[in-house]
């Protein structure tokens, strides 16, 4: 059976969509404290876990903000690389740049 032509792979996500931070994993704290160093690799890697005592929680594992902030910093840099590679960039002088640097510290 075929799918319509307009239907999108659920997997497909409009361009404009930014992307949805994972829900917490609520994990017990025996399971967390057993299995710690795996768990800080996941929240390097953006998951987040709620740490919960006799099923309540307690606790919130996720990543720092700043980590987050780096992760936006790195794919501005890999953005602008992009643009200075472009031909149909604009070409500024020394003097310019100097210039425009000079208007940005006032």
């Amino acid at each position: 059976m075929s799918k319509p032509l307009d239907q999108k792979p659920l997997d497909q996500k409009p361009l404009d969509q930014k992307p949805i931070a994972p829900k917490p994993i609520e994990i017990g704290a025996y399971e967390a404290k057993t299995h710690l160093p795996r768990l800080l690799r996941e929240v390097a890697a953006g998951q987040s876990f709620t740490i919960t005592l006799r099923g309540k929680p307690v606790a919130e594992l996720k990543p720092r903000a700043e980590t987050r902030g780096e992760n936006r910093n790195a794919e501005f840099v890999r953005k602008m690389r992009e643009f200075m590679k472009r031909p149909d960039r604009p070409s500024l002088t020394a003097e310019q740049i100097k210039e425009m640097i000079e208007y940005g510290r006032r």
